[in-house]
């Protein structure tokens, strides 16, 4: 049925540990990690331990976007990160296709309190910075994080069914290097450096991914063989930032509901944004409970994280891109399943599988 599954025609992503799809795939699986001492120091002045992506593979910014005085030095260098994924994502286009795609954007959820990171703008910068067109009558920008990218696939496959376009792009970019969120988050005790216990790397990437319905996949020559099916979305209420009791309970129940798609075949791989933070762990660990019944005794958890950093609002592309990667290959065994959960309330999971 139109809107029950989409096919990933191909993938655009750079990470820490790679600037195209192929060398990141291939060192998280040889678990390369660039985690390092940055200049960046926190409160006990001890060095930040952060995963940045070297600034000599990025793409200049382009001039009319270099002037804008409005422009933050965290969305710039977004934009310079969207633009090197995009690029590699749109060689997999059919040859002679023109009309521009929608595009289905995630963002950076803003901190409590905090004004958004990104706003409906990024999407025209984007534009300017890549010479890429979209539909901008039918793009979207989500701005919830990590689980952001289930939402946003939710939209992609709604815009597909509808039949107006073969193809969407389905999108994540994010960064941490920005002194303002890195100052936050020290004030709480998050970020890795010698003395933190319980801290993550701030990391930084962006992933595209070209999604086609059936329709248009029975046209292309080289038929796609990893599809990606209806997504589970779920609220936690004792989120990080709430004061009601932390249950785990949104985790488990976006699990719940993206497990419907295999009808009863367990689920081999998971691929997590946990980041090592014990609140990730322990929610894990709820969901796991409660759907254990669905999933492979052999159960392979992957949490990348550990490679390249906590990528934020670019979770679930890039881990989309690892797994669809890994299926095709055959180093993964399907279904797969991806797992995010964003600062805030939202929870997401979402089921592949592939075909011979």
């Amino acid at each position: 049925m139109a809107g029950e599954h989409a096919w990933i025609c191909g993938v655009g992503m750079v990470t820490p540990v790679g600037g195209q799809t192929a060398q990141t795939a291939a060192s998280v699986r040889a678990g390369i990690s660039t985690y390092e001492e940055s200049a960046i120091y926190n409160k006990r002045f001890e060095p930040m331990t952060m995963a940045l992506i070297p600034d000599d593979i990025l793409p200049p910014l382009e001039d009319k976007l270099a002037g804008k005085s409005k422009l933050t030095s965290r969305q710039a260098r977004m934009l310079q990160l969207a633009h090197l994924a995009l690029t590699e994502v749109m060689e997999s286009l059919p040859e002679g296709h023109q009309s521009p795609l929608p595009l289905v954007l995630v963002g950076p959820e803003p901190m409590p309190g905090r004004d958004q990171v990104i706003d409906g703008g990024f999407l025209r910068q984007l534009e300017a910075q890549s010479g890429i067109d979209f539909d901008n009558r039918l793009s979207k920008l989500c701005t919830t994080g990590r689980a952001g990218g289930v939402q946003a696939l939710e939209v992609a496959m709604q815009l597909l069914a509808s039949g107006e376009h073969d193809f969407v792009l389905l999108g994540g970019v994010d960064s941490y290097l920005d002194l303002f969120l890195l100052a936050t988050l020290d004030s709480e005790d998050r970020v890795l450096a010698n003395g933190v216990m319980d801290g993550f790397a701030p990391g930084e990437g962006a992933a595209f991914l070209l999604l086609c319905s059936d329709q248009a996949r029975s046209a292309l020559p080289k038929k796609p063989t990893v599809k990606i099916h209806t997504p589970g979305y779920a609220m936690e209420r004792g989120h990080r930032y709430s004061k009601d009791t932390y249950t785990g309970s949104g985790l488990a129940d976006a699990v719940t509901a993206a497990l419907k798609a295999l009808n009863n075949d367990p689920v081999a791989t998971i691929l997590s944004s946990m980041n090592g933070e014990n609140f990730g762990a322990k929610e894990w660990g709820v969901a796991f409970m409660r759907n254990s019944s669905a999933l492979d005794p052999a159960l392979r958890f992957e949490h990348p994280a550990e490679c390249f950093g906590d990528v934020g609002a670019a979770s679930l592309p890039i881990l989309a891109g690892l797994a669809a990667t890994g299926l095709k290959q055959g180093y993964f065994n399907g279904p797969a399943m991806i797992c995010c959960s964003s600062e805030g309330p939202q929870r997401g999971a979402v089921c592949m599988t592939a075909e011979t």
